[in-house]
């Protein structure tokens, strides 16, 4: 019986996404942050968004964002969706990401903060969202 060759790890192949921009979602949902949350909850569904960003008009860049667990917590405290407000849900100044940033680095800001999202931002403003789902299987091995 012969060993098999030892296998070398392999440099990824040049279809491997390798940088936000390759897997980010280019069509993120915006909000304003006086709309019922009610809404976000409605444009969640029919967008199939996790997550909203709050975009300031002036600078172009996200002022804050809204997620599906911030619409579940704000139901579980028993607020109503019609009343409550996107700026009382919503979480302000979040921390963003470019376009060029390496996947695994866009993994460990995640984890770091703890958050499944992160508006991507080139030099006009918001260009896209991107989500754990669209980072982590790129980070993992099989």
């Amino acid at each position: 019986m012969t060993d098999a060759p030892t296998q070398l790890p392999s440099a990824p192949s040049p279809r491997t996404p390798a940088f936000v921009r390759d897997v980010m979602r280019p069509k993120a949902t915006t909000v304003e942050p006086n709309d019922h949350a009610a809404a976000a909850a409605y444009l969640m569904k029919h967008a199939g968004a996790t997550a909203l960003v709050i975009v300031d008009p002036v600078t172009g860049q996200p002022a804050g964002i809204i997620t599906e667990t911030d619409i579940t917590h704000a139901v579980a405290d028993g607020k109503n969706l019609e009343e409550a407000r996107i700026h009382d849900l919503m979480t302000t100044r979040p921390a963003v990401i470019d376009p060029a940033t390496r996947i695994p680095d866009a993994a460990r800001v995640m984890t770091g903060g703890r958050f499944r999202h992160l508006p991507v931002v080139g030099d006009d403003g918001l260009i896209g969202v991107v989500d754990i789902t669209d980072v982590w299987p790129r980070t993992t091995r099989p």
